[in-house]
């Protein structure tokens, strides 16, 4: 059965735009060596729950609210906690905030441009149910699939913009997704051409490997989706890492002292330059 057929298109939605960039932004190259830094050859966290939700994405296009949200869980779960009030309501709430949608007008629910929502979220904050969370955060090389291991290990997940091909839509009679996103997907299963589906966002986990056919673990609609390296080089459109200061205790491959400092001056500049 095709992803195409519209009591299973309407399962899973879309909503990440075309990469952006603006005057500015923070890069997390700021941190020295955080990124160039050789990563861990594997990050295997089957142990932990990081308690991936839906939070709308079935229904609206809010993959990046849902992103960020979903990040509160992975970075809480490595800490052996979770973070109360990660909703849905609170989900559309930031997808109003940070892309202007109208709830309850569909004409408004045209997904976000993620550099765009991660400002909102540092500037205006990520309301839950009790209480408002601000990450820092910056960009990295898409292609850096080191610096992008980096981020996964240090900052809890990396949070990505993809280019989804239809062949990566394709669901099963049960409505499942392949059981792993890979560049050499069945001819049945539709255009493998990356974005001839539409643009996501969804963060990456953890990885088995380095090599090209080595599986890493996505976060995405409520679910862990297992792909290849090869597949996020031939998907990925945008990289960053987001840090959550209220949340993730010091220690490990997180980072501190200059890297820290460096990283919240630069959220700090660009809030005050876009002002």
């Amino acid at each position: 059965m095709n992803a195409n057929t519209p009591e299973l298109a309407n399962m899973r939605k879309l909503g990440c735009r075309p990469a952006q960039m603006r005057a500015g932004q923070p890069n997390l190259s700021v941190m020295r060596g955080f990124c160039a830094r050789q990563a861990p050859p594997r990050l295997i966290r089957d142990h932990i729950d990081p308690r991936p939700a839906m939070l709308g994405n079935d229904a609206l296009g809010d993959c990046t609210a849902a992103g960020i949200a979903n990040h509160l869980h992975a970075t809480a779960a490595l800490s052996g906690f979770d973070v109360a009030g990660v909703t849905t309501e609170a989900a559309i709430r930031f997808y109003s905030q940070s892309t202007g949608y109208v709830p309850g007008n569909p004409r408004t629910d045209n997904g976000g441009v993620e550099v765009d929502v991660l400002t909102s979220a540092s500037r205006d904050g990520y309301a839950l149910a009790d209480q408002t969370l601000y990450p820092c955060w910056g960009s990295a090389d898409p292609s850096d699939l080191n610096g992008i291991r980096n981020i996964t290990a240090g900052l809890s997940a990396a949070y990505l913009g993809v280019q989804l091909a239809a062949a990566d839509m394709w669901e099963d009679q049960d409505g499942n997704l392949p059981p792993v996103w890979d560049t050499d997907s069945p001819a049945d299963h539709g255009d493998p051409t990356p974005g001839s589906a539409g643009g996501h966002c969804l963060l990456l986990w953890d990885y088995a490997g380095t090599a090209d056919t080595d599986q890493v673990t996505l976060l995405t609609w409520g679910s862990r989706q297992k792909a290849t390296w090869r597949w996020v080089r031939s998907r990925i459109m945008e990289a960053h890492g987001l840090a959550w200061s209220q949340l993730h205790p010091p220690g490990g491959l997180y980072p501190a002292g200059d890297d820290w400092t460096a990283l919240v001056e630069a959220n700090a500049s660009y809030l005050r330059g876009s002002a």
